[in-house]
């Protein structure tokens, strides 16, 4: 664990790492925690305490628990508690970021707060874990006693559940024979081709029920929460048809001007390149206009040992048949 210097009047920063490869977090258990140092932050000592198998029993060690401890007496002080991870190119990642504002006192029965869920740990593990390393960033900020606190903004929450229950729904999509009904507005606030299509001159604006075709259920109704809450389910939950779903996804994103979900699924698939994923994630890139993607795969190839083995695939073979004109570019890229 390395504590940083704090650069504000009342906030502290540390980073705490976690070795995934030490025999002694092997060994934890859940309920088993990793502490940081103390640090000071506002004229207190806190600490960051990590669960890495999680803090209860009925989350059967598959959630990471963080939660942040107040060690000096008090009456009442107002925190904000930022945390999130390292990606594994070392910059910081806020795809899975959680913040708690929370007034500490004696009067509670704890002086410890945070999250029992804060990670899935196969998300973590996927996501994070780099040379055998995850590293935690987390930022202390104390507030004064002039200052209201604001709570977190609870809008995606409520919108979710404005959709899950169907409450006050106006429009139906049938999508391979499944109806998936959603509001007009919300959908015409987030997407461009939504508002022409639901409220312009085209002959759905005027249906109640739109049949969708080249979209798969299951990406329709991912599509359909990104765009009442700004998140996508954890990657695990799509299984081992993650990379098509993300495929599929990005060309929905793509079809609809969703660009921050394009750029999330680019970045998901680029998160999760390899050999054998190679070509068909280069393929969706050129497809669907997404040349931050294609550039990097470009960049993935160029590499002496990505290259060599590349070459030997499937998937090379199916690129070099069905997408000569890509193919040819990829070659140049190199000197084929």
């Amino acid at each position: 664990m390395k504590q940083l210097e704090a650069k504000m009047s009342g906030a502290g920063f540390l980073e705490l790492k976690l070795h995934y490869a030490d025999p002694k977090t092997i060994d934890l258990v859940v309920g088993d925690a990793v502490s940081s140092e103390v640090i000071s932050a506002g004229g207190y000592l806190w600490k960051i305490n990590c669960y890495p198998r999680g803090y209860r029993e009925e989350d059967r060690g598959q959630y990471v628990s963080m939660y942040l401890e107040l060690i000096s007496d008090s009456i009442a002080v107002k925190t904000i508690c930022q945390v999130f991870l390292q990606g594994r190119g070392g910059e910081p990642s806020f795809s899975h970021e959680k913040k708690l504002v929370k007034v500490y006192s004696d009067s509670e029965d704890s002086n410890c707060w945070g999250w029992n869920q804060f990670l899935k740990r196969s998300v973590l593990e996927s996501t994070y874990l780099s040379n055998g390393w995850v590293t935690f960033l987390c930022s202390i900020i104390v507030l004064g006693d002039e200052t209201i606190i604001v709570p977190p903004s609870n809008i995606g929450s409520d919108l979710s559940l404005l959709l899950d229950r169907k409450v006050g729904t106006d429009v139906s999509f049938i999508v391979k024979g499944e109806t998936i009904q959603a509001h007009r507005a919300i959908l015409a606030a987030r997407s461009q081709v939504f508002q022409a299509e639901l409220f312009g001159s085209m002959a759905d604006s005027k249906s109640a029920s739109i049949t969708l075709q080249d979209i798969e259920p299951a990406t329709f109704k991912a599509m359909l929460g990104f765009m009442y809450t700004d998140e996508l389910p954890e990657d695990d939950e799509f299984g081992d048809a993650f990379i098509e779903i993300m495929q599929h996804l990005l060309a929905a994103a793509d079809r609809y001007a969703i660009d921050r979900l394009k750029f999330i699924c680019a970045r998901k698939l680029w998160d999760n390149i390899s050999e054998d994923t190679f070509a068909q994630i280069l393929v969706c890139a050129e497809t669907y206009n997404c040349p931050v993607l294609k550039s990097r795969c470009f960049d993935y190839f160029a590499t002496d040992n990505n290259l060599k083995n590349i070459i030997f695939t499937d998937g090379f073979l199916w690129l070099l048949q069905e997408f000569r004109p890509l193919a040819a570019e990829l070659k140049a890229r190199v000197g084929m």
